[in-house]
């Protein structure tokens, strides 16, 4: 049966995507190259990888989007049931790489949980809203249950551990009630106890006080806990207005750590120049303009609310990431959506496209 309702998805958040993803493999090779060819012999290891992922992640989206939003709305609660049992057996079972245990293996498959449960809480959330709207207003009833939920999640993303993550997740719920119409005080309220949250994991591990300092003033330690920091501004630094042309950037010789991951962006600005950092952050405002138009427009109150919360997904991560990398922002891993190596970060990050490309098939005209 056709829906009549139903109309083309929007073309620009898919070109913006589609434009995203193919620099992000580019950069990911050229990123990558030589210290793949050092340490593993094939200077294509990460761009096969990362080729591939683009493959599962476009077929995620192509899935997503020819998914009802219903769909979304009736299974929103066991997609969060299972996303934190998959957090609770990453603690458990999980594999751990860089001092810490974020992915788990199931039938010879490793993923992120972390990554999923970015989309689940977007999900949730807006539907426990949508069930609650009249109560957005108070405390109790209104923000309660999503805050119990929210601390949950970001307590087993803390014991991982992963700070970065944790606050990506806890910030986008936080924007998420913010577009809901949630009460100044209460958000008010919240960013306190937030920050005072945030203080406390800084406290509890000695290496993020560290990156603190660091932060302050990288030079005090140029060759510890500073030494991302004042890599990734060299190669930004070096970029000039036009680069030094893709391929040619020095910083990827093994100086800057992270650098096909958490730190592409600094590369990316290095080989072309400031003219193409500034173009990744205009196709993201576009991204972030067409995703907030998805949402004014969308055929509800719940799939507005998720056509909003992904956008604010997205985007704060990209936020993040860019403030990290520029020296905005302390050090914390997380990857810039698209661009980013990453198998678990990019094909839930696709599924989240393919979720607001869904949406936007039935949108109301403007």
């Amino acid at each position: 049966m056709i829906d009549k309702n139903r109309h083309a998805p929007d073309f620009i958040i898919f070109f913006v995507t589609f434009i995203l993803l193919s620099i992000g493999i580019i950069m990911v090779f050229s990123s990558s190259a030589y210290s793949t060819l050092l340490s593993h012999g094939d200077q294509y290891f990460y761009l096969k990888r990362q080729i591939f992922n683009a493959f599962i992640g476009f077929i995620a989206l192509v899935f997503a989007m020819n998914t009802h939003y219903r769909v979304l709305y009736k299974f929103a609660t066991p997609i969060l049931l299972i996303t934190l049992v998959l957090l609770v057996l990453t603690l458990l079972i999980g594999k751990v790489s860089g001092g810490a245990g974020r992915w788990i293996g199931i039938g010879g498959i490793v993923f992120q949980p972390s990554e999923i449960v970015k989309l689940a809480m977007v999900i949730f959330v807006a539907k426990s809203l949508s069930l609650n709207q009249k109560y957005l207003k108070y405390f109790g009833k209104g923000l309660l249950p999503q805050l119990v939920i929210l601390g949950i999640v970001c307590a087993l993303i803390l014991a991982q551990p992963d700070l970065g993550t944790a606050v990506a997740v806890a910030g986008t719920v936080y924007l998420l009630l913010a577009v809901a119409g949630a009460k100044m005080l209460h958000l008010g309220l919240l960013a306190v106890g937030g920050l005072l949250a945030v203080v406390a994991a800084i406290i509890a591990e000695p290496y993020r006080l560290r990156r603190i300092m660091a932060f302050i003033n990288p030079y005090e330690d140029p060759i510890g806990a500073g030494f991302q920091t004042i890599q990734s501004l060299l190669a930004l630094g070096s970029g000039g207005l036009f680069g030094m042309g893709l391929g040619n950037g020095r910083q990827k010789l093994l100086y800057i750590p992270e650098r096909h991951t958490d730190f592409i962006y600094a590369i990316l600005g290095e080989e072309l120049g400031f003219i193409g950092a500034v173009l990744i952050l205009i196709l993201f405002v576009i991204f972030v303009w067409r995703g907030f138009r998805i949402a004014v427009t969308a055929p509800d109150y719940f799939t507005s609310l998720v056509a909003a919360g992904v956008t604010i997904m997205i985007s704060f991560q990209a936020l993040m990431n860019i403030g990290v990398v520029t020296g905005s922002l302390p050090v914390t891993g997380i990857t810039l959506p698209f661009i980013s190596y990453g198998g678990s970060s990019l094909v839930f990050t696709m599924t989240g496209v393919g979720i607001l490309l869904g949406i936007s098939r039935y949108t109301k005209s403007t």
